[in-house]
């Protein structure tokens, strides 16, 4: 039985993460596959101070074809203030995504943040489980390097549509993590079948506290293994944004609380929430 409880959203970042606009210098941007590419940004130190989940929101360039209008909300994959990097994992599905994959290195590019509230490591959480799917994985990279630094065990379950697409596997195992991949060229990846593993994992004491990003379909395995278990996690949701800051109201979701529905901006009071609150579309 976990005594983790999850402390997600509910506190002011303005003090902790203050919100700042900044230019970069892209020093790289690459295919790591044949759906990913990485981004990597010269960034000012003074915007890396950030918490594992929070997101940017990035201006994308304007080109002849594509003229992107508003900011495009990205997660962070990885902030390393002592090389002033700040890295972004991405899938060109649009035009914002387009004109990204166009960026040279010694590019700029004007992002704003940190914005929202992060995941949290509570300190009797000393196992931690962390699922998710594609780019989602990049969200959950931050909370992994933090896992390492508090001296935390590790399992991470990356879920892809075939192994040559899997995200962050190198990345998690080096951090120390156990790494289990279902994909679904395999027939590994169903829901049933990601239940027996977790399921096994609680029974040999190795969950304490779950991690996941997006996905409803994981999103309603883990509030059933959560309420079975007594084991508290927290998501991080995607949502379609416009400012990014509160103001317009653009990603404003339902959350199932103690005392009755409620309605919360993903990217203000999240995009971390806990699990047992948020409510699938």
């Amino acid at each position: 039985m976990s005594k983790c409880k999850s402390q997600a959203n509910g506190q002011d970042l303005q003090t902790s993460y203050p919100i700042q606009e900044a230019v970069t210098v892209v020093k790289s941007n690459q295919s790591i596959n044949g759906e990913y590419r990485k981004l990597i940004l010269d960034a000012p130190t003074e915007i890396l101070n950030c918490q594992p989940g929070q997101f940017f929101h990035l201006l994308c360039p304007l080109e002849t074809i594509d003229q992107p209008y508003l900011r495009r909300p990205m997660s962070i994959y990885g902030y390393y203030p002592q090389k002033r990097e700040l890295h972004f994992l991405y899938k060109v599905t649009g035009e914002g995504t387009r004109t990204l994959a166009g960026l040279n290195p010694n590019d700029k590019l004007n992002v704003l943040g940190p914005l929202g509230v992060g995941f949290h490591i509570e300190n009797n959480c000393q196992n931690l489980l962390l699922l998710a799917r594609g780019v989602g994985l990049a969200t959950l990279a931050p909370l992994a390097l933090e896992a390492k630094r508090l001296g935390r065990n590790l399992t991470a379950i990356c879920s892809a549509r075939s192994e040559d697409v899997l995200m962050s596997v190198d990345y998690f195992r080096n951090l120390g993590a156990q790494v289990i991949t279902v994909t679904d060229s395999q027939n590994t990846s169903n829901i049933e079948n990601i239940k027996l593993i977790i399921e096994q994992l609680i029974a040999d004491g190795k969950v304490d506290a779950m991690y996941t990003c997006g996905s409803n379909r994981f999103l309603k395995l883990l509030q059933d293994i959560g309420q079975q278990h007594n084991i508290s996690g927290e998501i991080a949701l995607e949502q379609q944004m416009a400012c990014g800051v509160g103001m317009c109201q653009c990603c404003v979701r339902s959350f199932n609380k103690k005392h009755g529905i409620t309605h919360e901006r993903v990217c203000r009071e999240g995009p971390v929430f806990k699990i047992s609150e948020a409510m699938a579309w």
